[in-house]
């Protein structure tokens, strides 16, 4: 048969052989072409176990550490790779209908990295723990009043004194730590114990080592998967943390490829950014504005000064300036983006410089030659001249010097004055020694807003930063908390931003969405919003460098 096709073929002039070589190559493509295309639509795309990643962190572990965890986001990071929040060890959770009572019953077959068990005397214990003042634990004020009951190794009841609306939210974010190797230490003494540093988890990941300069200095760690995980075994099995002092040096390692992602980049960063990685960008329940004391400034006690203020701020323009226009503008205590959020309430919010002008020009405040704006109050003369007490931070800090413009407009002179974030916390914040501040509050991904605004937290430990005074809105802010009708809730929350929204005691600015600079072949990444950095791992054993086709 061959040797007639070869006769065959020889019989054919020189242009008949040309146009046979040119039919028979596109025949062939053309069967490959459909062959991969049969194969695509016949197959999909699925993740596969492989490969490394390294994630760069600028700061320090000190205690990872669930029981005793603070705002130190290496520590928090590590955490969320570590160890398993209370919901991933639930196989059912339920409540009764005044949500009063819950009970929750584990997975079974539950161990620690080491093997040892994990049953309800874990849960109960770390509830304990966090109730224990002398922990100092951050989730101290959120677990107080509720009795955790142990019925038995795999359930747990926990009684409330009073509902919580957004309970559920508490339960996710427990992360529950190990009792046979806390058990037989005192709270304060947790911060001594060498688990803090070599933990043994429940989730994801578990410890393999680490690694120091002389110094003390931890460069490195080594995690791989857990075995024992109880959310599943992640894609990626070996994941390194490397450490570093500070944004430029991580950038820069970065940029030389030896990290593959890192995450919490102010938006001025990603020009310092020169490999060709992709950005994951996500929304926080976190806002920004600047809060008056009115104690100190006897001009802010007067509600059209506060007024002329907020028309007077352009909200739009200092997300294109500070923000490079990666963030949401926010008009009042409850950020768009979380349920609750009622935008008829700031539906006539514009900015007018005119408008504040006149404001100020009706409450009487005139201009002096210098054009900054007085009258006299109490036979004593005031002028329109304040402090802003701004943590120094770049896009914190182009903000307030935005603001400084603007407000020169009306006649109003700022002084921005930067410290370093921690001196703003303990210098400016805890005694409430300021007469204006710049910054952020967030949210827990919903609209409970009664730390910020509450008469009770008006003073240190409590973030009412403004020193908000105001029964009506106090008893809004607990119905909030304890109502479980969410059309009800939803009028009072509406009521609550009309309120604030009347007494203007803050102007609200923008929430900057997170930034993460990661891998061009990083897949899974499933944050759709970030409360704090560590939120960046929700489901990281979802994460993915390779994938495989199967047939579907």
């Amino acid at each position: 048969m061959l040797y007639k096709l070869v006769g065959i073929f020889k019989s054919f002039s020189r242009g008949e052989r040309l146009i046979f070589i040119a039919a028979s190559a596109v025949f062939l493509v053309s069967g490959v072409i459909l062959s991969i295309a049969a194969f695509y639509q016949s197959t999909t795309s699925t993740p596969i176990e492989g490969g490394s990643y390294i994630e760069g962190i600028v700061g320090q572990p000190i205690a990872i550490n669930p029981l005793i965890v603070g705002d130190n986001d290496a520590d928090r990071d590590l955490i969320a790779l570590l160890f398993a929040g209370l919901l991933d060890l639930a196989e059912t959770y339920k409540s009764e209908d005044s949500q009063k009572v819950w009970v929750i019953n584990l997975k079974p077959n539950l161990k620690w990295s080491d093997g040892h068990p994990l049953t309800s005397s874990d849960v109960i214990f770390t509830i304990g723990i966090v109730q224990d003042p002398d922990t100092r634990s951050p989730q101290f004020a959120t677990w107080q009043g509720v009795v955790a009951e142990r019925i038995s190794e795999l359930e747990v009841r926990l009684i409330l004194k009073n509902p919580y609306a957004f309970f559920l939210e508490n339960l996710r974010n427990l992360r529950i730590a190990p009792q046979h190797i806390f058990d037989n230490l005192p709270p304060q003494n947790y911060h001594l114990s060498e688990f803090n540093l070599r933990p043994v988890s429940s989730g994801p990941y578990q410890f393999i080592r680490f690694e120091k300069q002389p110094n003390g200095f931890i460069t490195k760690y080594f995690l791989t998967a857990n075995k024992n995980s109880v959310v599943g075994a992640p894609f990626i099995k070996d994941l390194e943390i490397k450490f570093f002092t500070n944004r430029a040096e991580a950038i820069s390692s970065l940029n030389r490829r030896e990290i593959d992602g890192i995450g919490g980049l102010d938006p001025s960063d990603l020009a310092s950014v020169k490999v060709y990685n992709r950005v994951i960008e996500t929304a926080r329940p976190r806002y920004y504005g600047i809060f008056f004391n009115q104690g100190l400034s006897q001009p802010l006690k007067e509600k059209a000064v506060r007024a002329a203020l907020a028309q007077a701020t352009d909200r739009e323009l200092l997300i294109q300036n500070a923000l490079v226009g990666r963030g949401l503008p926010v008009a009042g205590p409850i950020p768009p983006n979380i349920d609750g959020y009622d935008s008829s309430v700031f539906a006539e919010e514009i900015f007018s410089v005119e408008a504040a002008s006149t404001t100020l020009n009706n409450a009487g405040w005139k201009p002096d030659e210098d054009g900054v704006r007085s009258k006299i109050i109490q036979r004593v003369k005031a002028r329109l001249e304040f402090d802003l007490i701004v943590p120094d931070v770049k896009f914190l800090v182009d903000t307030a010097d935005a603001l400084k413009e603007t407000w020169k407009k009306i006649g109003i002179s700022l002084n921005p004055v930067a410290l370093k974030p921690g001196e703003v916390v303990s210098a400016a914040i805890r005694p409430r020694n300021y007469q204006m501040v710049l910054f952020g509050n967030t949210l827990n991904n919903n609209p409970d807003t009664f730390s910020f605004w509450h008469s009770s937290q008006r003073f240190d430990p409590g973030l009412n930063l403004s020193l908000f005074n105001n029964k009506i809105a106090d008893g809004l802010l607990e119905s909030v908390r304890q109502n479980l009708n969410p059309a009800t809730r939803q009028a009072d929350l509406t009521k609550l931003q009309q309120l604030i929204n009347e007494e203007r005691p803050a102007i609200f600015l923008y929430s900057p969405n997170y930034l993460y600079v990661t891998s061009k072949n990083l897949g899974g990444f499933a944050a759709e919003s970030v409360v704090v950095p560590s939120d960046r791992f929700y489901k990281v054993h979802e994460w993915f460098l390779k994938t495989a086709r199967v047939f579907k």
